[in-house]
């Protein structure tokens, strides 16, 4: 009996591949054994790199709320440390964007905690 091959799903495979690849440079836009490695690699940046859009967002936070807090003539790390000994249960993405779009708001939670 003759070998049978699944070319349907070899090529669906193939295609859903290529798909992924399509934007890119060269050869890895459109021949499939390099078009395969690109796309795999891009995978793997992209997994990685959900993960340190965490990192990259707090550390943009703390930043925006340091300069509202010297604003106001306290260091970040004073304006935290006031903020959880009167226990104010706010994190950091919600003070830096009343830090920067809400300056007065952030005035008067500097104030409360001073």
């Amino acid at each position: 009996m003759p070998r049978s091959v699944n070319s349907v799903a070899s090529r669906a495979r193939r295609k859903r591949i290529m798909k992924l690849a399509k934007g890119y440079f060269g050869r890895r836009k459109n021949v499939w054994t390099v078009a395969k490695n690109a796309v795999e690699k891009g995978m793997l940046y992209s997994f990685r790199d959900r993960k340190n859009k965490k990192r990259t967002f707090r550390g943009l936070w703390i930043q925006r709320i340091n300069a509202g807090a010297r604003l106001h003539g306290m260091s970040y790390s004073q304006f935290m440390g006031k903020l959880k000994a009167n226990k104010v249960d706010l994190n950091r993405k919600v003070l830096a964007d009343l830090a920067m779009n809400h300056p007065d708001a952030f005035k008067a939670i500097v104030d409360k905690v001073k």
